[in-house]
């Protein structure tokens, strides 16, 4: 069988821990693909859209933070600040926090300080737009 098994680990939970046939997430360098028995590897992950196929062909889709993504002996770790299914995401809150990193960025900050708005305002555009993507109003 072409699985491998998967664990998408955020601060709060375990989002998911069973196995695949295909992760896609968003790497630094772009969009990457694992399936089974890919070689060694660990990368960084980038705020965005993961995807991932399981066995019974059910296609799940998850918004996350940025993380460490480590692949072995045909186990995939993800490591992850935050993941969301779409339906979980509170649209108002994610626009409240955009409408705050954006005020942030507007003002005086240290480097360190400007690189936190940045981020927080790319964690909350990435909820929105998962939000607006697979939601229907």
């Amino acid at each position: 069988m072409n699985t491998f098994s998967l664990k998408i680990i955020a601060c709060d939970r375990v989002f998911y821990d069973g196995s695949c046939e295909l992760l896609v997430f968003p790497g630094y360098d772009g969009e990457m693909a694992i399936m089974a028995h890919h070689e060694r590897m660990t990368t960084s992950t980038n705020i965005g859209e993961i995807h991932f196929r399981t066995p019974d062909g059910e296609n799940h889709v998850a918004i996350t933070s940025d993380g460490l993504l480590k692949v072995k002996d045909n186990t995939v770790e993800l490591f992850v600040f935050s993941a969301e299914k779409p339906e979980e995401i509170d649209a108002f809150r994610a626009q409240e926090a955009k409408e705050r990193a954006q005020e942030q960025l507007q003002q005086k900050q240290s480097i360190m300080e400007y690189h936190v708005s940045r981020a927080s305002l790319a964690r909350a555009m990435a909820r929105l737009r998962g939000y607006d993507k697979y939601n229907t109003k």
